[in-house]
């Protein structure tokens, strides 16, 4: 009988669309997806549970270790189930797993997941765990087979790794410097999807726009999005996450001149507080970071802004934080990612004195919330009576799944806002492109209840339909940039970028 898997994802894009790559490996090697019922229930047990971990939120580790204690009670009924553990807490610790839960049969790092097959092999032989972490990249994840979750949205790598020396980030030592790949290869893997019914792609890499630091063009990332824009097919281009320090106005340029690249922007901000930004080691500075949006919005007055903060961080007095809920009030974000303070072992930021009481973090904590909300709630309601255009979001997945007593379906306009609309009589699917006219603003979603303006039935919606929402094992052999200077870009014919 054919084994089955599942894998189960914590943390970043970066690790959605590494477990993409967990899925094709195993797939490739004679691995079916683990089914589940109509009410997403597991059916009975998977013969391999592939944990792919994240090191970066709080109580991570606590969370994998209760997770492992799940599945060694799965074990002990299941004789011949297996259990991995990678990502980023494996990379990190990677001599304790096996300790703690003996009962784990691999545990694999960031730079090494094309190994998993073969150590799942040499576990069950051998019938001991293989631990086996690399410390740096050998092969560029892109090489590898791909289970996409999505039939028409993809993630597309673009670099891995990261430069930067935030003290309360522990990424760069777990996913090592960044490596950049050659442009050519980026556009020919976009290329690919789009030939099997991609119509939206994410633009990947831990600072997306430090992109050619390898090969030293700093203008390569407003380059690649102009390059995306030339793609026929291609009708939606966006991308995660940014660096203010790094962010130059030919991305602005280039976002803006460029009519697939949506009106979206990630721009990490942690702090309000110059005092606390300088401790973080972020590079830049409270007026530099609003005068970015201000330039962003000159460009794309459209544009929906979206943001992550950090509350708590060792020092941060009352007036710090008064200073980032100002900010959140002049940025005027459509969302934001808000995380307490944790200290992570491994970063700087953890021995710093003046850790804070839990409580008051807690309690700042709050106080963001419910000043993000009140603020993403006012920017929501300046959509109501407005069209937008919708791609129709898988009802089958998490996020796009049909509400059965208002028969609304989800779709994200183009600024990336969520959007519940009623269908009406049309025959509507996911991957089609609707327009509907916003009746009602909630915080974190918008809301149409009246049947859309116009459906246009897309090559996305009719892959969807040929494959009911499945993907295929796909891998596109593009790997890591040799030595030198990558071939040109495609000229395009737009304006030259501004500087």
């Amino acid at each position: 009988m054919t084994k089955t898997y599942e894998v189960r994802t914590y943390g970043c894009q970066m690790n959605v669309h590494d477990s993409e790559r967990l899925s094709g490996l195993l797939e490739t090697a004679g691995y079916a997806a683990h089914s589940r019922g109509e009410d997403g229930g597991a059916r009975g047990v998977p013969d391999l549970l592939v944990f792919n971990t994240c090191a970066v939120r709080e109580n991570a580790d606590n969370k994998l270790y209760g997770n492992l204690g799940h599945a060694a009670h799965l074990k002990e009924k299941n004789p011949g189930m297996q259990v991995a553990v990678g990502g980023c807490l494996a990379q990190k610790d990677r001599a304790t797993i096996t300790e703690r839960a003996p009962w784990v049969d691999v545990v694999f790092g960031t730079h090494n997941i094309g190994s998993l097959p073969v150590l799942l092999e040499r576990a069950r032989v051998a019938e001991e765990s293989q631990v086996e972490i690399l410390e740096s990249l050998e092969v560029f994840p892109s090489t590898l087979p791909t289970k996409r979750d999505s039939v028409f949205a993809a993630w597309v790598s673009i670099s891995v790794g990261c430069n930067n020396t935030c003290t309360f980030c522990i990424v760069p030592s777990l996913r090592g410097k960044e490596r950049d790949r050659r442009p050519g290869d980026v556009l020919a893997e976009v290329e690919a999807l789009v030939a099997d019914g991609v119509v939206e792609v994410t633009l990947l890499g831990q600072n997306v726009n430090s992109y050619g630091v390898e090969f030293g063009d700093r203008l390569a990332f407003g380059k690649l999005l102009r390059a995306c824009g030339q793609i026929e097919g291609l009708e939606r281009v966006r991308f995660t996450s940014p660096h203010p320090k790094d962010f130059t106005d030919d991305v602005i340029a280039a976002m803006a001149e460029t009519p697939n690249v949506m009106p979206q922007l990630h721009m990490p901000l942690q702090s309000g507080s110059d005092r606390v930004l300088k401790a973080m080691r972020r590079s830049y500075r409270r007026e530099k970071y609003l005068g970015i949006l201000e330039r962003v919005r000159d460009a794309m007055p459209e544009a929906a802004i979206t943001t992550d903060i950090i509350v708590g961080f060792p020092g941060e007095t009352e007036e710090d934080f008064e200073q980032t809920l100002e900010v959140v009030r002049e940025a005027r974000f459509s969302s934001a990612y808000t995380f307490q303070y944790s200290a992570r072992p491994g970063t700087p930021a953890a021995d710093l004195p003046e850790q804070l009481p839990k409580a008051v973090v807690q309690e700042r904590y709050l106080r963001l919330a419910a000043l993000v909300e009140e603020v993403a709630w006012t920017e929501n309601r300046r959509l109501e009576g407005r069209t937008v255009e919708l791609l129709v979001s898988d009802h089958k997945a998490a996020g796009g799944r049909k509400d059965h007593e208002t028969k609304r379906l989800t779709g994200r306009a183009r600024d990336h806002r969520l959007v519940h609309f009623v269908p009406g009589d049309h025959d509507v699917r996911p991957g089609d492109m609707v327009q509907v006219v916003v009746t009602h603003a909630a915080p974190h979603h918008l809301v149409s209840d009246e049947a859309p303006v116009s459906v246009r039935r897309t090559a996305a919606g009719d892959a969807w339909e040929s494959g009911q929402g499945t993907t295929k094992v796909r891998s596109v052999g593009l790997g890591m940039p040799s030595v030198g200077a990558p071939s040109p870009l495609p000229v395009v014919d737009a304006p030259a970028c501004a500087h």
